[in-house]
């Protein structure tokens, strides 16, 4: 792990927003790679065990299903995305037993009601839980369709008052361009809420970033593939790109 010293501040609250590819073996037919999945939960175990930090997680279920593409290809939209909330919850299940093998408490909290493998989200039960320190995993997206699962990172750390929104992705930060179509494009050490949204860059969604701006949360969007960085961004390390509102320090 990085020790050198901390570029952003030191957060008390925090969303980790995962991608479901992210829990994917590139290459592999599995749809969710155990050894992936306890590699991301050891190095959210060791910041948690070493730090202050209350975080919730929030995981896509693009590994299983995708409901835009699904849509794209005649099947009706609103099912398509319920179906891809399923998946999000295989997701956090896994996640979830990966974090108690390593000893750290997790709860996962479902949008849609399935009392026999989580709890219903209800917010103020997920405030006392973060509060106890157990993670909390935010599944089945907002329980409505047509929202992603980056808006639904968005709006969860706006109700629980996070600090910021750990976009974890399989690039280094924010570019101005694709960066894997252009061999040119520009990352960002730092960029405004209101360019993204203008320039249209799509590392997340416009209703997520539109939320974090109106509620003043922050979001660090970092490489998740090199060993340690999830914990080296969970600990304040200056990873990636910091994307804030105009009023922050350029």
């Amino acid at each position: 792990m990085s020790t050198s010293t901390p570029a952003y501040p030191t957060f008390k609250r925090a969303v980790l927003k995962l991608s479901g590819e992210a829990l994917r073996e590139v290459g592999s037919t599995d749809n969710i790679s155990p050894e992936i999945v306890e590699r991301i939960a050891s190095e959210v175990a060791f910041a948690m065990k070493n730090s202050d930090l209350q975080l919730a997680i929030v995981v896509g279920g693009g590994n299983f299903w995708r409901g835009a593409s699904a849509s794209a290809r005649g099947m009706d939209r609103a099912t398509a995305d319920y179906v891809g909330m399923l998946a999000t919850v295989m997701n956090s299940l896994a996640l979830q037993g990966a974090l108690e093998h390593q000893g750290v408490p997790c709860i996962v909290q479902s949008a849609i009601e399935m009392k026999n493998v989580a709890e219903t989200y209800i917010r103020r039960k997920a405030e006392r839980h973060l509060d106890e320190r157990c993670v909390v995993i935010f599944a089945a997206g907002t329980g409505s369709p047509f929202f992603s699962t980056d808006t639904t990172a968005a709006l969860r750390a706006s109700e629980m008052n996070a600090d910021v929104v750990f976009k974890a992705t399989m690039v280094d930060g924010v570019y101005d361009s694709d960066p894997k179509k252009n061999p040119n494009a520009v990352r960002y050490e730092q960029v405004t809420f209101q360019e993204c949204i203008s320039s249209q860059l799509k590392v997340m969604d416009a209703t997520a970033f539109s939320l974090c701006m109106d509620n003043h949360i922050p979001i660090v969007v970092f490489d998740l593939a090199p060993p340690g960085n999830i914990t080296n961004a969970l600990m304040g390390q200056n990873l990636g790109t910091l994307v804030h509102g105009a009023e922050a320090v350029a």
